[in-house]
Order: structure tokens, then sequence, then C-alpha cells
């Protein structure tokens, strides 16, 4: 049964272990997390061996005492299934539950995810601690929901156990049927790679040379490695949904070689994201162009809200992160807590719950800082939060009824980022052309989504959006293009990039003219291609219509070839031996029009498009924002909230026309408007 109204409350809430701490510490830390403003909890991910310290014997007194004080105090409690962290005297006892290396090493206790998916013992030891809590918290008042496992495939997203390489084989065979319909699948009679017996078929294992692998082998690895995490977590989501029918289930991450959609469409009420916005921060390219830092985390939350409209934070950063070894981040400035919570809440988040009640004093994450320090005195952090917490009472209730409205998406696929991992051909180019876009886009003010394109993926699906941006789609099957081509017949518009089309869902390369399956949409061939590296000069594009208008050409150059009437040519390249061919293309088809792009975006270079389109901000006539603030917009039948978020340290000026209301004030607004550093206006 799925709970539908799962996030119809709004609710604020806190990460809190406590195993960590001494008890006579419990009732006043629940006390003074609802002073806060706080109605949530998640507790016990990581606490196997507490509940269960030996085989076959339970112990729930700790954990009984701690929610019977958390339910005194009203709070409610999300309990997270211990699997992330099998205990020792599972591991030491059934070493074969252990993941292992491509090389075959075998990763020891000592950390956490140190299990794979495909143990037959691990998925019996899973299903009974999964179904003792059940049981015993099924009636518990203060519990609402469960978290399976946590951040599945974090830490490491490849598996290489002799179960993964049989349960690997056996994947195999149940897709392919015969050992004819593999290899030509994976190609294999390139370099006499073709299998006779299935006994012959594994994982990538090492070869001669590093790291290299048959392609179609690797994607299928990914596709392999997705269906078993599901699988894994399917045998307690079903255990959970037989026994705790009336509690709703999600789980937290988003980490790669997982289908996170298909993951919750088959076991989840909704998905649920471990937000940390100074990640965006501190992991960046240092020759990357006008940086968006934390504010670059609104693009990884609209994936997010692809996967779950509304969803939950369940880790939200509170404080400066790391962990002993690695991971050293700054503590928030004063505001910047606030600004992460509301930008979570603008992007679709309708529960939100802080990483962590108080830093640990032991162990890997000593340095990933909660709300309290060590010391459990009042800090400004704490004071943030209570902040926080009393706006979000009055105003929880009016923005969990809206969902995020944007006329854009940017449109993504598991199939072309898997490949794409290997791939160099097209591989590195999605995110930076993805980036460029949403960099474009968001400094315009101008919302856009995160879709991804799937087997699933209907007309009107496509239809709830004006414009699609698929910047290289290297893997376009035909259905693809031909759901593609309704939508744009239909008076949509899509914008490909260079690389598009060329490949079917095994990674096979058609015998068709570039873009292949994309061809008839866009109306063009590629005369010719080339990656611009090495001894390959940067080019630039000058276009159409204005003299000044030149940008840069990145990383890939299509030239194209119009092969309709209906093609018109936007921008032509302005350098080397193929100046003056064209590089970008407008084709009317229907009521629409399909653009194709011959490079990798750049900023400029969107921006040129979104002029061209005549593409507007939502508050246009209503609101005149400055380039740091960032426009969210939420809406129901009721009408439209405005959520400006200023990512600068400094004033800035925002200019309301007419007269509009702060949600988290009260307070009447009209004309210019200074938006303290760090600042959040929620308007309607």
């Amino acid at each position: 049964m799925k709970h539908k109204d799962a996030l119809d409350e709004f609710r604020l809430g806190v990460c809190y272990y406590p195993e960590h701490w001494p008890e006579e510490l419990w009732d006043d830390d629940f006390r003074r997390m609802k002073e806060l403003g706080f109605s949530v909890v998640r507790v016990a991910e990581f606490a196997w061996s507490i509940f269960e310290p030996v085989e076959g014997e339970f112990q729930f007194g700790l954990f009984d005492r701690a929610l019977a004080l958390a339910d005194k105090h009203g709070l409610k409690v999300i309990i997270g299934t211990p699997t992330a962290t099998p205990p020792a005297w599972l591991t030491h006892k059934y070493p074969e539950v252990l993941n292992v290396t491509q090389e075959g090493v075998m990763l020891r206790h000592g950390l956490r995810r140190h299990y794979n998916y495909n143990s037959k013992k691990y998925h019996e030891l899973s299903a009974i601690i999964t179904r003792k809590l059940a049981e015993h918290f099924k009636d518990h008042p203060a519990v609402i929901g469960w978290q399976i496992d946590n951040e599945f495939n974090c830490e490491i997203g490849e598996f290489y156990s002799q179960a993964d390489h049989d349960a690997f084989r056996e994947w195999c065979r149940n897709k392919y049927g015969t050992l004819d319909k593999l290899n030509e699948a994976w190609g294999t009679v390139f370099w006499s790679q073709t299998y006779s017996d299935w006994e012959q078929v594994f994982l990538p294992r090492p070869t001669p040379a590093h790291k290299q692998f048959n392609p179609h082998l690797v994607l299928d690895e990914k596709r392999f490695i997705s269906d078993s995490t599901i699988a894994y977590a399917k045998i307690q989501a079903d255990i959970l949904r037989e026994v705790v029918p009336h509690h709703w289930l999600t789980t937290n991450g988003l980490f790669g070689h997982l289908d996170s959609h298909r993951l919750t469409d088959d076991l989840l009420d909704f998905f649920s994201y471990d937000s940390y916005p100074q990640f965006s921060t501190i992991h960046y390219d240092p020759n990357e162009e006008n940086r968006l830092a934390d504010r670059g985390s609104s693009q990884t939350l609209s994936a997010i809200r692809s996967i779950s409209p509304s969803f939950c934070i369940m880790e939200q950063q509170s404080g400066p992160g790391g962990w002993v070894n690695r991971m050293d981040m700054p503590s928030p400035k004063p505001g910047q807590m606030r600004l992460w919570t509301y930008q979570s809440i603008a992007h679709g988040a309708n529960m939100v719950l802080y990483f962590r009640w108080r830093t640990a004093t032991v162990g890997t994450e000593i340095y990933w800082h909660g709300i309290n320090d060590y010391h459990n005195r009042p800090n400004r952090r704490v004071r943030e939060a209570g902040q926080i917490g009393a706006e979000l009472a009055q105003a929880g209730g009016w923005i969990t009824s809206t969902r995020y409205a944007a006329d854009i998406a940017l449109l993504r696929d598991y199939d072309n980022e898997w490949d794409g991992e290997y791939d160099v051909w097209h591989g590195p180019f999605s995110w930076q052309s993805g980036k460029a876009w949403f960099k474009a886009l968001t400094r315009r003010h101008i919302p856009s989504d995160t879709l991804f394109m799937r087997p699933e993926t209907t007309l009107s699906d496509l239809e709830r959006y004006k414009v699609l941006v698929y910047p290289h789609p290297a893997i376009m099957r035909d259905e693809t293009a031909s759901l593609l081509e309704q939508y744009v017949r239909g008076g949509g518009i899509v914008i490909f990039g260079c690389r598009t089309g060329y490949k079917d869902e095994r990674g096979h390369c058609y015998m068709r003219p570039f873009p292949g399956a994309a061809a008839e949409l866009t109306g063009i061939s590629v005369e010719e291609f080339t990656m611009v590296k090495g001894s390959r000069p940067a080019t630039s594009m000058k276009w159409e219509g204005e003299e000044d208008a030149v940008t840069r050409a990145d990383s890939f150059n299509d030239v194209l070839l119009p092969e309709r009437d209906t093609v018109e040519v936007v921008a032509r390249y302005a350098s080397d031996y193929y100046a003056g061919k064209p590089a970008v293309t407008r084709n009317k088809v229907g009521s629409g029009e399909a653009w194709y792009f011959g490079a990798v975006f750049n900023e400029a270079s969107a921006g040129q498009i979104i002029k061209r389109l005549g593409l507007e901000s939502p508050a246009a006539g209503l609101l005149e924002l400055p380039e740091q603030v960032e426009l969210a917009v939420r809406r129901d039948d009721e009408g439209s909230l405005y959520f400006l978020l200023n990512f600068s340290e400094e004033p800035v000026v925002i200019t309301v026309e007419g007269e509009k209301s702060d949600l988290l004030t009260g307070a009447k607004l009209s004309g210019a408007i200074s938006l303290e550093g760090f600042g959040v206006l929620v308007l309607s």
C-alpha cells in the first residue's frame, strides 16, 4: 500500500543517535528539539550491533527507552534499517557477504557499506533483522516511517564477489536467453571475445590494458548493479509492507549505478536525499567559469524532484563537515544554514531533517558537525535552527500543497550516464552542458526541471514543458526519437547537442548518418566531426543576425549539413578549416522546432538560444531580481509562492511591483527591498 499523503504535513527534524550518548542526556535533548520547532527524528540506521549483539540474540531496550522519551515530547520517529553496517560477528562468521574489488581483494570490516547485494546469506540475515525491528516497533505510537538501509552505493558502487559474478551470469541468462544473443549484444566478434559456455561469463575483470574492457559488457554491468540493488532493497520493502503497512517507506541518497526512479516507483512512498551544498563548493573544477558554488546544489535537487515531485531531505547540512582523514568543509556562515534549508524546500522538500543533533565525539565522523557542538552549549547554529523552526511552524502548511513549477526541462537518462562513464567521446559532455544550461537559466531567473527519459516516459510527461534540452544523448532508441517527434509536432521545442543519436541501447553504433535516430527530427546530417583538444585548437561560432554574437564551440564539433528545406542555419563555425559551415540549426517540424547545436554547450551559447527563443522569467513584470538571487516557484490551484534565495554574502536590492506578502514574516512588501546576505523571502 502506497501512502500518497505521506508528505502532506510539513515536518522539520533532526538525525539522532541515542546509542552514542549517555542516557541522562536524552530527555533534555528531546525537550530542546521540540522547543526548536522540530517534530521528527531519524534513528537506528547504523545500530545493528545494538539490536543484535550476537547472532540470534535481539535487544531492544535502549531504543525502547529512547523512543518512549521521544513520544513523551511529541516527536515522531523514522527508523532506519541498519543493514548498511553489518556487525563484526556477521562479517567474521560469514565473509562471503563482504564486497570484493575488481582485482579480487576482499574489503574487510571497519567502515560501512562493506557488503555485497547478492550474497544469499546477507539476504537471509538482512531479512531477519528487518522483520524483528518491524514486528517490535509496529505498534509504537511515535513511529511513522522507515528508511531502508542508508545511501545505497555510497562509498562504492561496484561489486565483484563470487556471489556477484554468479548473479551476473544468471542475470545475463534471463536477459538474453541464449549465448548467441549475448554475443551479438556485446559485439564479442571483436577481438575474439565470443563466449561458448555460460561459465565463461563474468563481470569485468582485470585486463592487460588497465581498466579497459568490452564497452557493451560494461554498460550491462551498470544495469546489473542497479537491478541487484533494487532486488536487495525489495527484500526489506516487502517485509515492511507486510508487517507495518500503516508506515511509509523511503530511502536516502543519490549515488551511481542505481535507477532511483525505478527503485522509488517499485518500492517506496517517496525518495529522500542528503543535501550538503558545500560539496558543490569544495569539489569543483578550478578552471570552471562563473562557478555557482553552493547554489549549484539546486541542480541536484531538481534531479531529486524528477524522482519524487515532493521529497524528504533526510540529512540537511547544519555545520562544518568532514571525516578524520578527508572532507574538510568549512563552517556555514551566519544565515547559510537557513538559506540551504529553504533551498531544499523551494525545490520540493516537504520534510527536512538536519544532520545531526550533536557532533559525534568518537569515530570517523568526529568532524562532521551537527547543530550542537560537543559541549552541548547554545551556539549560533542552534539559534538559526530555532528561527527556521518558528518560521515553518507558521508557513509549512501553506507550502506543502504546492509543487515546483517550470516550463523548461533538462533531459537525462541512465543509459547515457552509465555508458558515458566509460565512453570519453560523449561521457564528459553531458554534465558540462547540463551545468551550462542550468547556469544560464537560473541567472535569468528561469526555473527548470530535470526529467529522466525512461521507457515509461509518455508524451504527456513531455507536454508539461515548452522546451526540452537533451544535451548529448549518444544512445537513443528509435522509440525515443519517435516520442520526441510527437512532442515537437505538437508545438514543443527540443534542443540537442553534439554526439546525439548515433548508438542504440546496447551501445552499438547505427550504420546511419549521424545523428542516427535523431536525423529525421533534426533534418540534418553530420558532414564531419572532431574532438577539440591536443593539436586541434579551440573553435568558435558566429550567430546569425548579430554582428558581435560569437561564442566558443567547446570540446567537440559536429559540422552540420541541412537535409531539409525546413532547416534554418542559426550559427556557423567562425574558425578552423570548416569556418562558415553550419554549427547550429533549427528545423521546423509541425508546430514545433528541433534544434541541433554542434558542440558542447557553454553558458554563453545557452544564453544565445534562450534569447532567440524569447524565454522569460515567470517573475517578469512582478519582480526585478539581481543575478545573485535564485528564483524558485511553487504553485497550486490557489496561486504561486516565489522563493527568493540570496546566495551572496552581501545584501542585494529586489524590486516588488505592486504588493506581495512574505510568508515567513507576514510583512507586506512593495517597491525596492533590501534582502540581507544569505537572505530568504517567500512571497505570495
